[in-house]
Protein backbone atom coordinates (compact mmCIF):
# COMPACT_ATOMS: atom_id res chain seq x y z
CA UNK A 1 0.00 0.00 0.00
CA UNK A 2 1.27 3.48 -0.86
CA UNK A 3 2.21 5.60 2.09
CA UNK A 4 0.41 8.24 2.62
CA UNK A 5 3.69 10.19 3.30
CA UNK A 6 4.45 9.46 -0.44
CA UNK A 7 1.69 11.39 -1.74
CA UNK A 8 1.65 14.98 -0.36
CA UNK A 9 -0.77 17.78 -1.47
CA UNK A 10 0.01 19.52 -4.63
CA UNK A 11 2.02 22.95 -3.65
CA UNK A 12 0.22 25.82 -4.31
CA UNK A 13 1.24 29.96 -4.01
CA UNK A 14 2.49 30.06 -8.03
CA UNK A 15 0.67 30.55 -11.44
CA UNK A 16 3.69 31.07 -13.90
CA UNK A 17 3.68 28.52 -16.24
CA UNK A 18 7.42 27.58 -17.71
CA UNK A 19 7.95 28.81 -20.67
CA UNK A 20 10.48 26.79 -22.83
CA UNK A 21 13.08 29.19 -24.37
CA UNK A 22 15.45 28.48 -27.65
CA UNK A 23 18.72 27.28 -26.43
CA UNK A 24 22.10 27.29 -28.63
CA UNK A 25 21.74 24.51 -31.42
CA UNK A 26 25.49 23.62 -29.58
CA UNK A 27 23.95 22.66 -25.97
CA UNK A 28 22.59 19.38 -25.51
CA UNK A 29 19.17 18.73 -24.50
CA UNK A 30 19.92 18.22 -20.78
CA UNK A 31 21.36 21.68 -20.68
CA UNK A 32 18.15 23.22 -22.88
CA UNK A 33 15.76 21.75 -20.44
CA UNK A 34 17.71 23.26 -17.41
CA UNK A 35 18.10 26.60 -18.70
CA UNK A 36 14.62 26.97 -19.82
CA UNK A 37 12.94 25.93 -16.19
CA UNK A 38 15.67 27.98 -14.76
CA UNK A 39 14.62 31.21 -16.89
CA UNK A 40 11.30 31.19 -15.84
CA UNK A 41 12.51 31.19 -11.91
CA UNK A 42 11.83 34.67 -9.79
CA UNK A 43 14.95 36.04 -8.20
CA UNK A 44 13.54 35.52 -4.52
CA UNK A 45 12.72 31.65 -5.31
CA UNK A 46 14.94 29.12 -5.69
CA UNK A 47 14.77 27.04 -8.77
CA UNK A 48 13.54 23.90 -7.15
CA UNK A 49 10.58 25.12 -5.35
CA UNK A 50 9.86 27.31 -8.43
CA UNK A 51 9.65 24.76 -10.43
CA UNK A 52 7.87 22.73 -8.71
CA UNK A 53 4.71 25.14 -8.07
CA UNK A 54 5.05 25.68 -11.69
CA UNK A 55 4.78 22.43 -12.77
CA UNK A 56 1.72 21.85 -10.44
CA UNK A 57 -0.13 24.91 -11.65
CA UNK A 58 -0.68 24.12 -14.97
CA UNK A 59 -3.57 22.63 -14.56
CA UNK A 60 -5.98 23.43 -12.44
CA UNK A 61 -8.53 21.28 -10.82
CA UNK A 62 -11.63 22.12 -9.37
CA UNK A 63 -10.61 20.56 -6.09
CA UNK A 64 -7.23 19.26 -5.20
CA UNK A 65 -6.42 15.55 -4.01
CA UNK A 66 -4.51 15.08 -1.44
CA UNK A 67 -4.07 11.21 -1.75
CA UNK A 68 -4.25 9.83 -5.10
CA UNK A 69 -4.81 5.98 -3.96
CA UNK A 70 -8.24 7.47 -2.61
CA UNK A 71 -9.71 7.40 -5.86
CA UNK A 72 -8.97 3.96 -6.76
CA UNK A 73 -8.42 2.76 -3.05
CA UNK A 74 -11.09 -0.18 -4.22
CA UNK A 75 -10.04 -1.72 -7.24
CA UNK A 76 -6.37 -1.34 -5.39
CA UNK A 77 -7.13 -3.06 -2.55
CA UNK A 78 -7.61 -5.97 -4.60
CA UNK A 79 -4.42 -6.08 -6.80
CA UNK A 80 -2.50 -8.49 -5.12
CA UNK A 81 -5.86 -11.24 -4.87
CA UNK A 82 -6.32 -10.92 -8.20
CA UNK A 83 -3.10 -11.30 -9.67
CA UNK A 84 -2.67 -14.21 -7.06
CA UNK A 85 -5.62 -15.96 -9.17
CA UNK A 86 -3.55 -15.08 -12.41
CA UNK A 87 -0.53 -16.76 -11.21
CA UNK A 88 -2.22 -19.66 -9.97
CA UNK A 89 0.42 -22.73 -9.59
CA UNK A 90 0.16 -26.38 -7.80
CA UNK A 91 4.14 -26.41 -7.19
CA UNK A 92 4.17 -24.87 -3.45
CA UNK A 93 7.69 -23.30 -4.07
CA UNK A 94 7.17 -21.31 -7.48
CA UNK A 95 3.35 -19.90 -6.08
CA UNK A 96 5.48 -18.74 -2.79
CA UNK A 97 7.77 -17.23 -4.91
CA UNK A 98 5.65 -15.67 -7.55
CA UNK A 99 3.34 -13.83 -4.74
CA UNK A 100 6.89 -12.80 -2.47
CA UNK A 101 6.73 -9.23 -4.01
CA UNK A 102 2.86 -8.96 -3.92
CA UNK A 103 1.88 -9.91 -1.38
CA UNK A 104 4.49 -6.75 0.54
CA UNK A 105 3.35 -3.29 1.46
CA UNK A 106 4.81 -1.95 -1.82
CA UNK A 107 4.14 1.35 -3.80
CA UNK A 108 2.86 -0.54 -6.67
CA UNK A 109 2.86 2.61 -8.55
CA UNK A 110 2.35 1.53 -11.93
CA UNK A 111 -1.24 -0.56 -11.41
CA UNK A 112 -1.95 2.95 -9.37
CA UNK A 113 -1.38 5.34 -12.13
CA UNK A 114 -3.43 3.53 -15.13
CA UNK A 115 -6.28 2.89 -12.68
CA UNK A 116 -6.66 6.65 -11.55
CA UNK A 117 -6.46 7.56 -15.51
CA UNK A 118 -8.65 4.66 -16.65
CA UNK A 119 -10.77 6.60 -13.67
CA UNK A 120 -10.26 9.68 -15.33
CA UNK A 121 -10.64 8.71 -19.06
CA UNK A 122 -14.27 7.41 -17.78
CA UNK A 123 -15.10 11.21 -17.58
CA UNK A 124 -15.28 11.70 -21.54
CA UNK A 125 -18.54 11.82 -23.03
CA UNK A 126 -19.67 8.20 -24.56
CA UNK A 127 -20.55 10.48 -27.69
CA UNK A 128 -16.42 10.98 -27.72
CA UNK A 129 -15.63 7.54 -27.62
CA UNK A 130 -15.94 6.76 -30.98
CA UNK A 131 -12.83 5.69 -31.85
CA UNK A 132 -13.64 1.59 -32.26
CA UNK A 133 -11.69 0.09 -30.05
CA UNK A 134 -14.18 -0.04 -27.55
CA UNK A 135 -14.70 -3.25 -26.62
CA UNK A 136 -18.86 -3.49 -25.99
CA UNK A 137 -18.51 -6.56 -24.15
CA UNK A 138 -15.79 -5.30 -21.52
CA UNK A 139 -18.66 -2.72 -20.97
CA UNK A 140 -22.04 -4.23 -20.89
CA UNK A 141 -21.00 -7.29 -19.14
CA UNK A 142 -18.72 -7.71 -15.94
CA UNK A 143 -18.75 -11.62 -15.61
CA UNK A 144 -18.06 -11.75 -18.94
CA UNK A 145 -20.96 -14.82 -19.79
CA UNK A 146 -21.03 -14.20 -23.43
CA UNK A 147 -17.30 -15.77 -23.49
CA UNK A 148 -15.00 -12.83 -23.45
CA UNK A 149 -13.23 -14.58 -20.82
CA UNK A 150 -12.65 -17.82 -22.30
CA UNK A 151 -9.03 -19.02 -22.74
CA UNK A 152 -8.59 -19.12 -26.98
CA UNK A 153 -7.11 -22.39 -26.99
CA UNK A 154 -8.52 -26.14 -25.75
CA UNK A 155 -8.10 -26.43 -21.97
CA UNK A 156 -6.21 -29.97 -23.19
CA UNK A 157 -3.57 -27.89 -24.99
CA UNK A 158 -2.97 -24.62 -22.80
CA UNK A 159 -2.72 -26.66 -19.68
CA UNK A 160 -2.85 -30.26 -20.58
CA UNK A 161 -6.45 -30.53 -17.86
CA UNK A 162 -7.17 -34.38 -18.12
CA UNK A 163 -9.79 -35.35 -15.78
CA UNK A 164 -8.52 -38.85 -15.20
CA UNK A 165 -5.02 -37.89 -13.92
CA UNK A 166 -4.53 -37.33 -10.25
CA UNK A 167 -2.05 -34.99 -10.84
CA UNK A 168 -3.45 -31.09 -10.62
CA UNK A 169 -2.19 -28.59 -13.84
CA UNK A 170 1.42 -26.82 -13.11
CA UNK A 171 -0.43 -23.83 -15.10
CA UNK A 172 -4.04 -23.34 -14.13
CA UNK A 173 -6.62 -21.83 -16.30
CA UNK A 174 -7.26 -17.87 -15.28
CA UNK A 175 -9.82 -16.36 -13.34
CA UNK A 176 -12.71 -14.21 -14.93
CA UNK A 177 -11.83 -10.66 -15.55
CA UNK A 178 -12.39 -8.33 -12.30
CA UNK A 179 -16.17 -6.47 -12.84
CA UNK A 180 -16.22 -2.96 -13.72
CA UNK A 181 -16.07 -0.34 -10.82
CA UNK A 182 -16.73 3.20 -11.30
CA UNK A 183 -16.23 3.71 -14.71
CA UNK A 184 -12.92 1.26 -14.58
CA UNK A 185 -13.58 -1.36 -17.09
CA UNK A 186 -12.79 -4.69 -16.41
CA UNK A 187 -9.92 -5.06 -19.24
CA UNK A 188 -8.60 -1.69 -17.78
CA UNK A 189 -8.34 -3.72 -14.26
CA UNK A 190 -6.51 -6.41 -15.93
CA UNK A 191 -4.60 -4.18 -17.59
CA UNK A 192 -3.48 -2.47 -14.19
CA UNK A 193 -2.27 -6.36 -12.97
CA UNK A 194 -0.64 -7.18 -15.94
CA UNK A 195 1.87 -4.05 -15.84
CA UNK A 196 2.52 -5.37 -12.36
CA UNK A 197 3.73 -8.47 -13.23
CA UNK A 198 5.87 -7.81 -16.21
CA UNK A 199 7.36 -5.11 -13.36
CA UNK A 200 8.12 -7.29 -10.73
CA UNK A 201 9.21 -9.99 -13.57
CA UNK A 202 11.89 -7.15 -14.25
CA UNK A 203 12.59 -6.90 -10.42
CA UNK A 204 13.14 -10.52 -10.13
CA UNK A 205 15.64 -10.09 -13.10
CA UNK A 206 17.56 -7.05 -12.25
CA UNK A 207 17.76 -8.23 -8.85
CA UNK A 208 20.54 -11.00 -9.88
CA UNK A 209 21.63 -8.04 -12.36
CA UNK A 210 22.94 -5.22 -10.57
CA UNK A 211 23.06 -6.69 -6.79
CA UNK A 212 19.81 -5.16 -5.18
CA UNK A 213 19.89 -6.52 -2.53
CA UNK A 214 21.86 -3.17 -1.59
CA UNK A 215 19.36 -0.85 -3.01
CA UNK A 216 16.15 -2.26 -1.16
CA UNK A 217 15.09 -2.53 2.50
CA UNK A 218 12.88 -5.16 2.07
CA UNK A 219 14.78 -8.69 1.29
CA UNK A 220 15.29 -9.47 -2.13
CA UNK A 221 13.53 -12.70 -4.07
CA UNK A 222 17.17 -13.66 -4.64
CA UNK A 223 18.58 -13.35 -1.34
CA UNK A 224 15.27 -15.30 0.02
CA UNK A 225 15.42 -18.23 -2.39
CA UNK A 226 18.65 -17.91 -4.62
CA UNK A 227 19.57 -16.65 -8.21
CA UNK A 228 18.08 -19.84 -9.92
CA UNK A 229 14.93 -19.35 -8.54
CA UNK A 230 14.23 -15.82 -9.17
CA UNK A 231 15.63 -15.97 -12.46
CA UNK A 232 12.77 -19.12 -13.48
CA UNK A 233 10.07 -17.11 -11.15
CA UNK A 234 10.57 -13.88 -13.34
CA UNK A 235 10.17 -16.13 -16.57
CA UNK A 236 6.68 -17.40 -15.15
CA UNK A 237 5.67 -13.96 -14.48
CA UNK A 238 6.35 -13.32 -17.98
CA UNK A 239 4.77 -16.25 -19.32
CA UNK A 240 1.43 -15.79 -17.62
CA UNK A 241 1.35 -11.96 -18.09
CA UNK A 242 1.78 -12.79 -21.72
CA UNK A 243 -1.81 -15.32 -21.31
CA UNK A 244 -3.23 -12.63 -20.06
CA UNK A 245 -2.37 -9.84 -22.55
CA UNK A 246 -3.33 -12.02 -25.32
CA UNK A 247 -7.03 -12.71 -23.72
CA UNK A 248 -7.40 -8.60 -23.77
CA UNK A 249 -8.24 -9.16 -27.30
CA UNK A 250 -7.37 -6.18 -28.84
CA UNK A 251 -4.43 -6.13 -31.25
CA UNK A 252 -2.64 -2.95 -30.66
CA UNK A 253 -2.74 -3.63 -26.47
CA UNK A 254 -1.34 -7.00 -27.23
CA UNK A 255 1.80 -4.90 -29.50
CA UNK A 256 2.29 -2.60 -27.01
CA UNK A 257 2.40 -4.97 -24.08
CA UNK A 258 4.51 -7.24 -25.62
CA UNK A 259 7.19 -4.78 -26.99
CA UNK A 260 7.41 -3.17 -23.52
CA UNK A 261 8.88 -6.39 -21.74
CA UNK A 262 11.74 -6.30 -25.09
CA UNK A 263 12.46 -2.84 -24.11
CA UNK A 264 12.90 -3.70 -20.62
CA UNK A 265 15.45 -6.07 -21.56
CA UNK A 266 17.04 -3.79 -24.14
CA UNK A 267 17.37 -0.71 -21.53
CA UNK A 268 19.14 -3.12 -19.36
CA UNK A 269 21.54 -4.24 -21.56
CA UNK A 270 22.18 -0.61 -22.53
CA UNK A 271 22.92 -0.27 -18.98
CA UNK A 272 25.89 -2.89 -18.69
CA UNK A 273 26.99 -2.04 -22.37
CA UNK A 274 27.54 1.61 -22.05
CA UNK A 275 29.10 3.00 -24.93
CA UNK A 276 30.65 6.36 -25.32
CA UNK A 277 31.99 7.85 -29.06
CA UNK A 278 35.06 9.74 -29.25
CA UNK A 279 34.21 12.72 -31.17
CA UNK A 280 33.41 16.69 -30.84
CA UNK A 281 29.46 15.40 -30.34
CA UNK A 282 30.23 12.64 -27.83
CA UNK A 283 28.54 14.63 -24.80
CA UNK A 284 25.76 14.96 -26.89
CA UNK A 285 25.23 11.31 -28.28
CA UNK A 286 25.73 10.17 -24.98
CA UNK A 287 22.85 12.70 -23.14
CA UNK A 288 20.88 10.80 -26.07
CA UNK A 289 21.75 7.74 -25.17
CA UNK A 290 20.99 8.05 -21.41
CA UNK A 291 17.43 9.63 -22.65
CA UNK A 292 16.91 6.36 -24.09
CA UNK A 293 18.05 4.13 -21.97
CA UNK A 294 15.81 5.73 -19.35
CA UNK A 295 12.96 5.24 -21.81
CA UNK A 296 13.32 2.01 -22.40
CA UNK A 297 13.89 0.96 -18.75
CA UNK A 298 11.19 2.62 -16.83
CA UNK A 299 9.49 4.71 -19.31
CA UNK A 300 8.48 2.57 -22.15
CA UNK A 301 6.24 0.47 -19.30
CA UNK A 302 4.59 3.81 -18.31
CA UNK A 303 3.84 5.17 -21.24
CA UNK A 304 2.18 2.33 -23.75
CA UNK A 305 0.33 1.36 -20.19
CA UNK A 306 -1.25 4.96 -20.35
CA UNK A 307 -1.98 4.21 -24.30
CA UNK A 308 -3.35 0.68 -23.96
CA UNK A 309 -5.74 2.79 -21.10
CA UNK A 310 -7.02 4.74 -23.55
CA UNK A 311 -7.58 2.23 -25.93
CA UNK A 312 -9.38 0.49 -24.20
CA UNK A 313 -11.50 2.87 -23.45
CA UNK A 314 -12.06 3.80 -26.83
CA UNK A 315 -11.01 7.58 -26.45
CA UNK A 316 -10.15 9.71 -29.53
CA UNK A 317 -6.34 9.69 -31.05
CA UNK A 318 -5.25 12.89 -29.73
CA UNK A 319 -6.12 11.55 -26.25
CA UNK A 320 -5.13 8.45 -26.91
CA UNK A 321 -1.65 10.24 -28.21
CA UNK A 322 -1.87 12.35 -25.03
CA UNK A 323 -2.02 9.68 -22.53
CA UNK A 324 0.98 8.12 -23.82
CA UNK A 325 2.94 11.40 -23.83
CA UNK A 326 1.99 11.60 -20.41
CA UNK A 327 3.65 8.46 -19.32
CA UNK A 328 6.41 8.67 -21.33
CA UNK A 329 7.12 11.93 -19.37
CA UNK A 330 6.11 10.81 -16.03
CA UNK A 331 8.25 7.42 -16.25
CA UNK A 332 11.12 9.55 -17.72
CA UNK A 333 10.94 11.91 -14.41
CA UNK A 334 10.53 8.91 -12.15
CA UNK A 335 13.51 7.33 -13.67
CA UNK A 336 15.84 10.37 -13.03
CA UNK A 337 14.49 10.94 -9.42
CA UNK A 338 15.86 7.12 -8.89
CA UNK A 339 19.31 8.09 -10.65
CA UNK A 340 19.51 11.43 -8.62
CA UNK A 341 18.74 9.39 -5.26
CA UNK A 342 21.35 6.62 -6.11
CA UNK A 343 24.13 9.51 -7.06
CA UNK A 344 23.17 11.35 -3.46
CA UNK A 345 24.08 7.56 -1.57
CA UNK A 346 27.09 7.83 -4.14
CA UNK A 347 28.49 11.42 -3.39
CA UNK A 348 28.33 10.43 0.36
CA UNK A 349 29.82 7.76 0.55
CA UNK A 350 33.34 6.31 -0.11
CA UNK A 351 32.14 3.56 -2.89
CA UNK A 352 34.73 2.24 -5.31
CA UNK A 353 33.96 2.57 -9.14
CA UNK A 354 33.58 -1.01 -8.65
CA UNK A 355 30.91 -1.23 -6.11
CA UNK A 356 26.99 -1.06 -7.50
CA UNK A 357 26.55 1.88 -5.69
CA UNK A 358 29.23 3.71 -7.98
CA UNK A 359 28.34 1.74 -11.08
CA UNK A 360 24.54 3.02 -10.91
CA UNK A 361 25.36 6.57 -9.85
CA UNK A 362 28.58 6.72 -12.72
CA UNK A 363 26.00 6.28 -15.67
CA UNK A 364 23.40 9.18 -14.68
CA UNK A 365 23.02 13.06 -15.63
CA UNK A 366 24.82 14.42 -12.71
CA UNK A 367 27.67 12.99 -14.41
CA UNK A 368 27.29 13.90 -17.80
CA UNK A 369 26.06 17.36 -17.07
CA UNK A 370 29.77 17.59 -15.27
CA UNK A 371 30.96 16.27 -18.36
CA UNK A 372 29.77 19.13 -20.67
CA UNK A 373 31.53 21.81 -18.80
CA UNK A 374 34.92 19.88 -17.89
CA UNK A 375 35.94 18.20 -21.12
CA UNK A 376 38.18 15.27 -19.19
CA UNK A 377 35.35 13.99 -17.60
CA UNK A 378 35.05 11.64 -21.06
CA UNK A 379 38.06 10.27 -20.71
CA UNK A 380 36.95 9.11 -16.83
CA UNK A 381 34.05 7.46 -18.04
CA UNK A 382 35.88 5.91 -21.09
CA UNK A 383 38.80 4.53 -18.76
CA UNK A 384 35.27 3.49 -16.34
CA UNK A 385 37.00 5.44 -13.38
CA UNK A 386 39.89 3.14 -13.18
CA UNK A 387 42.59 6.05 -12.37
CA UNK A 388 43.11 6.15 -8.33
CA UNK A 389 42.02 9.78 -7.82
CA UNK A 390 38.91 8.98 -10.17
CA UNK A 391 36.31 9.17 -7.87
CA UNK A 392 37.33 11.72 -5.81
CA UNK A 393 37.63 13.83 -8.64
CA UNK A 394 33.89 13.33 -10.20
CA UNK A 395 32.41 14.19 -7.38
CA UNK A 396 33.96 17.50 -7.23
CA UNK A 397 33.83 18.26 -10.73
CA UNK A 398 29.87 17.22 -10.80
CA UNK A 399 29.49 19.48 -7.48
CA UNK A 400 31.33 22.29 -9.66
CA UNK A 401 29.26 21.83 -12.76
CA UNK A 402 26.01 21.82 -10.12
CA UNK A 403 25.34 18.52 -11.97
CA UNK A 404 23.08 17.81 -9.21
CA UNK A 405 21.34 20.91 -9.12
CA UNK A 406 20.78 20.78 -13.03
CA UNK A 407 19.43 16.76 -12.85
CA UNK A 408 16.71 17.82 -10.51
CA UNK A 409 15.84 20.52 -12.79
CA UNK A 410 15.58 17.86 -15.70
CA UNK A 411 13.37 16.01 -13.78
CA UNK A 412 11.09 19.21 -13.35
CA UNK A 413 10.57 19.59 -16.96
CA UNK A 414 10.13 16.27 -17.16
CA UNK A 415 7.16 16.49 -14.38
CA UNK A 416 5.61 19.48 -16.08
CA UNK A 417 5.49 18.05 -19.71
CA UNK A 418 3.37 14.89 -18.14
CA UNK A 419 1.16 17.57 -16.52
CA UNK A 420 0.15 19.36 -19.87
CA UNK A 421 -0.37 16.37 -21.51
CA UNK A 422 -3.41 15.56 -19.00
CA UNK A 423 -5.11 18.95 -20.80
CA UNK A 424 -6.60 16.21 -23.11
CA UNK A 425 -8.79 14.88 -20.23
CA UNK A 426 -11.90 16.16 -18.21
CA UNK A 427 -11.59 17.99 -15.15
CA UNK A 428 -12.09 15.87 -12.80
CA UNK A 429 -10.86 14.57 -9.50
CA UNK A 430 -9.03 11.66 -10.98
CA UNK A 431 -6.93 14.19 -13.27
CA UNK A 432 -6.80 16.40 -10.40
CA UNK A 433 -5.00 12.70 -8.50
CA UNK A 434 -2.92 12.60 -11.56
CA UNK A 435 -1.55 15.96 -11.16
CA UNK A 436 -0.85 15.23 -7.45
CA UNK A 437 0.67 12.19 -7.34
CA UNK A 438 3.42 13.68 -10.76
CA UNK A 439 4.22 16.57 -8.52
CA UNK A 440 4.61 14.39 -5.66
CA UNK A 441 6.72 11.59 -7.35
CA UNK A 442 9.56 13.97 -7.28
CA UNK A 443 10.15 14.10 -4.16
CA UNK A 444 10.31 10.33 -3.94
CA UNK A 445 12.69 7.86 -2.30
CA UNK A 446 13.75 4.56 -2.98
Amino acid sequence: MIKHSLLRSVRPHCSKVVQLTLAHRNKSILSHAASAVLSSVKPFESPLSAAINNASKLIQPQKPVDDPFSIVSKEMSTLASNIGKLLGSSHPTLNKFAMYYFKSEGKHIRPLIVLTLSKALSEIPLAEKDSGARDESDVKSSSFSSGAEDDLSPLAILHKVNPDVVLNPLSRPMDDFPSETDGILPKQRRLAEIVEMIHTASLLHDEIIDNAAAKRVLSTGSTAFGNKMAILAGDFLLGRASVAIARLKNAEVIELLSTTISNLVEGEFMQLDDTSVENSDANRADFEYYIHRTYLKTASLMSKSCRASALLSGARENVVDGCYQFGRNLGICFQIVDDINDYAKFNSSSAAASDSVAKRALKTAPVLFAWEKFPQVGDMIRRQFSHPNDIKEIKELVKQAQGLEKTKELALKYSKDAIDQLKVLPDSEARSALVSLTTTLLDRQR
